[in-house]
């Protein structure tokens, strides 16, 4: 006797976006042992990893704070430090968030941290899986969670406020599961993504970091950041380091 085969299709997976920092604030203490979060700071943070780890990076450290960062270079004296407070580079560190200053040689071990971006990672730190999240490896992250029952969007948002170009990268991530059971708020992500997905460089220098960048001559590093999939990498966070 032949045997028995279910003819139920697998249940698609759950997408949640968490939208503002103000929700970024609340994951420490949500349960997210099933669920893998990806993290997205697309002007720069996330962007200028995925280019790091492409190069040729073997580990990130992203610490919240510029003390922990300071704490980390005395344990890690390989590392160089890298980051952003305001939109500028951290006064005694090496590197600034620019994707550019990671593209040729990056360093080997980078200690960093930006306002938003490593702060919305570390806060998954609990997750199942955390991983860096960039429309530079979007196809990457979309064959990285097909099988995953749940994930969370994390948009790192600007200081306190939703940042568009965030939202963005989610939606678009949303985009490519049309079966995926949605909430509200990744409803809400996939659909700005449907008025911006023709034109990505476009759609980020309307948004308020990408007019910033554009008022201190860095429109490069906002077309950097627009290109969709160039990296077939996947940063993962384990034990507070992002790996490829």
């Amino acid at each position: 006797m032949a045997p028995q085969h279910s003819n139920r299709n697998p249940k698609p997976v759950k997408i949640d976006v968490a939208l503002n920092p103000a929700e970024i604030a609340l994951l420490p203490e949500r349960d997210l042992d099933r669920t893998t979060c990806v993290a997205f700071d697309i002007l720069r943070a996330t962007s200028s990893m995925i280019t790091a780890l492409a190069n040729g990076t073997r580990a990130i450290h992203p610490v919240p704070t510029i003390g922990d960062a300071l704490s980390l270079k005395d344990k890690f004296p390989d590392a160089v430090l890298g980051g952003e407070r305001h939109g500028e580079r951290i006064e005694g560190f090496q590197l600034g968030n620019s994707p550019l200053e990671y593209r040729d040689n990056p360093p080997a071990r980078i200690v960093t941290t930006t306002t938003n971006g490593t702060v919305a990672l570390r806060a998954c730190d609990h997750a199942r899986e955390t991983l860096v999240g960039a429309l530079l490896n979007l196809d990457a992250i979309r064959r990285r969670i097909t099988d995953r029952p749940s994930v969370l969007l994390v948009c790192a948002g600007t200081f306190e406020t939703l940042a568009a170009e965030d939202v963005l990268a989610a939606g678009m991530l949303c985009a490519e599961f049309p079966d995926a059971t949605l909430t509200d708020s990744a409803d809400v992500a996939l659909r700005y993504s449907t008025l911006c997905r023709g034109d990505l460089g476009g759609a980020l220098r309307r948004t308020r970091n990408g007019a910033a960048l554009l008022e201190k001559c860095r429109g490069a590093e906002i077309d950097w950041c627009a290109q969709r999939s160039l990296y077939d990498t996947v940063g993962v966070l384990r034990n507070g380091v992002v790996a490829a």
